[in-house]
């Protein structure tokens, strides 16, 4: 078959899905005849063909990347996404189209890695199709399909600014340019936000009334500086001083400019959004769960088929979660025990442990410089440990910045952003300090292992260096297999002595894999089984023993993303599994580090694909 036939063989099938009920098939419902066989160049073609329009679609994730533009079709940087509801839809259906132009390959006479290739990133062109029946919310480059644009936590009007701070490239007069006409594109922008969220409420999807509060307050705090002080003006300035092409008078004109455009563009957009949501909080639901929302029950499964990459239903799911709560809870009593701690629940005696000062660092400038410094000492220790574990480490380097007060309020305790695609900008370590009572020491090795090493940066920095393997899967978002990774780092961390004589800091692990097994049960509680938001407070507060208002931030996080809590365990879980079968079926013959090769090195892909790897991998070493 020559390239000129596939493309109308597959012009043909993006017809037929486009076309078909609005646009809005979904891609796993379409039936397309299997065609001849193609050659790995046609499939590269066929596979780069759907990359460009979709990375054209999405010019902040080429900014995250920090790409080469002849790669994606031109210039970026002075672009954004189009999250009106149009576009929304365009996005859907040209990923739908996509998945159904690959499942039209014929896979007969393909090599096994060239199935695989074509077989992961049709799953990634159905995770952006999103769950189209659920018009509301909007498609993430990272979380899938998210069903609520503004909230507390995420969303455009969190992530473009974040990412225009801190990764956004300024290395030019072009660059700064750039920078200006994105400023400048926040007035489209803005009013396609505003006018997703009036689509949304027709059709009768409103973020939950409990959520309000903290996405208010994010307004707030975007607001709140003058327009020279505020972090678009001031990080941007800052970088323009390491430019040395730039004359003084050329830093200052810019600057002045990127002062006008937040004044002039900017802050209206936001103001006129946050009016907005200060008058939807009068008509927003009281329920919590997404089951609340019209078709909530239905997105939910989708939620958990993607991002929880599982076919079980939300009820085995939490019965999962409470069993590992139990057999974890029943070994956290046991150092506990061991260290005289005696008296009342495990909760409660983590819930003692946080304020013991032994382990709280000072709430002052002095406390946060110290736990970062820590943090630092972490990952050198465990970079040093690393090479008997794993055979290939990451190039890219890793780094630990504090959370940006601006969005502290709303985010997570931790979490990583990825290195540029060419290694050349660092992964980074985010550690929110927003409560200082919220980061005892002892529980900060294992939060080190799971955002940075040998957690998201290896497995992150490991995927993008594979270069055969297309951008959309060098980026690849599947959630269980990401963060059941960094889950299993965290026990990993434990065999290769990060916690030898410190029974408190493997307490820490066992609190944070507490932590993800009651995830399983908060979250399908939430969306499920109609708990209530300070049920599910009230349940992780008493099971873990961690701060409250660390509690309260993550019960409202899996509000706003519903499901993506679950792939931490559920993905973990399978990890271990594999391991000990390779483990059992090879024996001696087990080598530890080409095991992790396996894992890591063709990048990230469905659960399914893993455990088919595996089980060939044990195959091939037990016949050779």
């Amino acid at each position: 078959m020559t390239i000129r036939e596939l493309f109308i063989i597959i012009t043909a099938a993006a017809l037929l899905t486009a076309c078909s009920d609005n646009g809005r098939q979904v891609a796993s419902e379409t039936q397309t005849a299997p065609q001849a066989t193609v050659t790995r160049a046609e499939i590269d073609t066929l596979v780069d063909t759907h990359t460009l329009a979709f990375m054209q679609s999405q010019p902040v994730l080429s900014t995250l990347l920090d790409i080469d533009e002849k790669l994606v079709g031109g210039k970026y940087n002075h672009r954004l996404p189009d999250y009106s509801p149009d576009g929304m839809n365009a996005v859907q259906s040209a990923m739908a189209a996509a998945a159904a132009q690959l499942d039209a390959v014929n896979r007969d006479g393909l090599s096994a890695k060239d199935r695989l290739h074509l077989d992961v990133v049709a799953v990634i062109d159905r995770y952006y199709a999103g769950h189209q029946p659920f018009s509301a919310g909007y498609i993430d480059t990272w979380g899938g399909h998210l069903p609520y644009i503004v909230n507390q936590i995420a969303g455009p009007l969190i992530d473009i600014p974040k990412a225009m701070q801190v990764q956004q490239r300024i290395a030019s007069l072009e660059d700064a340019r750039d920078y200006l006409a994105r400023l400048q594109a926040f007035a489209p922008f803005t009013e396609q936000v505003l006018a997703k969220l009036k689509a949304d409420e027709s059709a009768g999807v409103i973020l939950p009334k409990k959520l309000f509060g903290k996405t208010l307050t994010y307004f707030d705090n975007f607001l709140a500086a003058t327009p020279a002080e505020h972090a678009l003006v001031t990080t941007f300035s800052t970088r323009l001083e390491k430019v040395d092409a730039l004359s003084a008078a050329q830093r200052q004109q810019l600057t002045q400019q990127a002062i006008d455009n937040v004044n002039a563009v900017v802050y209206p957009g936001y103001q006129k959004i946050a009016a907005f949501m200060r008058e939807q909080e009068q008509r927003a639901p009281s329920n919590d769960g997404i089951w609340a929302q019209p078709g909530g029950a239905d997105y939910y499964l989708h939620a958990i088929q993607f991002l929880g990459d599982s076919a079980l239903s939300a009820a085995a799911i939490h019965t999962t979660g409470v069993n590992e709560v139990q057999r974890i809870t029943t070994e956290m009593d046991g150092i506990l025990k061991a260290n005289g701690l005696t008296d009342g629940s495990v909760g409660e005696r983590m819930m003692a442990l946080n304020s013991d000062p032994r382990f709280l660092y000072e709430d002052s400038d002095a406390g946060r410089a110290q736990l970062l410094a820590d943090l630092n000492t972490q990952v050198e220790e465990v970079m040093a440990k690393a090479p008997a574990m794993f055979a290939t480490l990451p190039d890219a380097d890793i780094e630990v910045r504090r959370i940006p007060v601006v969005s502290q309020a709303g985010e997570a305790g931790g979490f990583y952003t990825a290195p540029s695609l060419d290694g050349s900008r660092p992964g980074i370590y985010w550690i929110n300090l927003r409560d200082m009572k919220a980061n005892p020491s002892y529980s900060l090795k294992t939060l080190t292992y799971h955002e940075a090493v040998p957690g998201h940066h290896f497995q992150i920095a490991l995927n993008m260096a594979q270069t055969d393997i297309g951008l959309l899967r060098q980026n690849a978002p599947f959630n269980a297999y990401v963060e059941g990774w960094a889950l299993y780092s965290e026990l990993l961390a434990k065999e290769m002595g990060m916690y030898q004589d410190d029974p408190w800091g493997d307490l820490g692990r066992l609190q944070a894999e507490l932590y993800r097994a009651v995830r399983l049960v908060v979250d399908t509680g939430l969306h499920a089984k109609q708990w209530t938001r300070e049920q599910a407070i009230d349940y992780f507060y008493q099971t873990t023993g961690n701060p409250i208002t660390d509690v309260i931030a993550e019960i409202e996080r899996y509000m706003a993303w519903p499901g993506q809590a679950l792939g931490y365990k559920l993905g973990m879980l399978q990890f271990v599994e594999l391991r000990a079968k390779a483990q059992t079926a090879l024996g001696e013959a087990f080598d530890l580090r080409e095991f992790h090769d396996l894992i890591l090195l063709p990048g990230a892909r469905p659960m399914a694909a893993v455990q088919r790897d595996v089980t060939a991998w044990i195959a091939a070493k037990q016949s050779g």
